[in-house]
């Protein structure tokens, strides 16, 4: 029987720090503004895996624990703002939820050139 392939096993589930993450610096200045310091949970526990590369993921998280954060991050990283059409979607169940997302994505990648539009 093969040993399950555990993520743990795969990335370091643990990060104090944004620097230990390989995040681009446009987006660690607006990480910096944003006044986050260190990863919330959620963020220690997705970050590691969505930024090593395209996978399936489904991260639950109570309200106000940086779940946009958490898959902003690695999404901003994936755009190439010289590239004027849409790279990423985000789903939300609210038209108030989609804004706020779009607020925050649009903030974190200012410094890269790309915006968010709610629709």
């Amino acid at each position: 029987m093969e040993p399950r392939d555990e993520p743990s096993m795969r990335y370091n589930l643990f990060v104090e720090s944004f620097n230990e993450l390989k995040i681009s610096e446009p987006l660690m200045l607006a990480i910096a503004e944003l006044g986050y310091i260190t990863p919330t949970e959620v963020q220690q526990q997705a970050l590691p895996i969505l930024l090593a590369g395209p996978t399936d993921f489904i991260g639950q998280a109570a309200t106000g624990t940086g779940k946009t954060a958490a898959f902003g991050i690695p999404l901003l990283e994936q755009v190439d703002p010289s590239l004027k059409h849409v790279q990423g979607l985000v789903l939300c169940p609210t038209r108030e939820l989609a804004m706020q997302v779009a607020g925050q994505i649009t903030l974190m990648g200012k410094h890269k050139g790309v915006k968010a539009l709610p629709i």
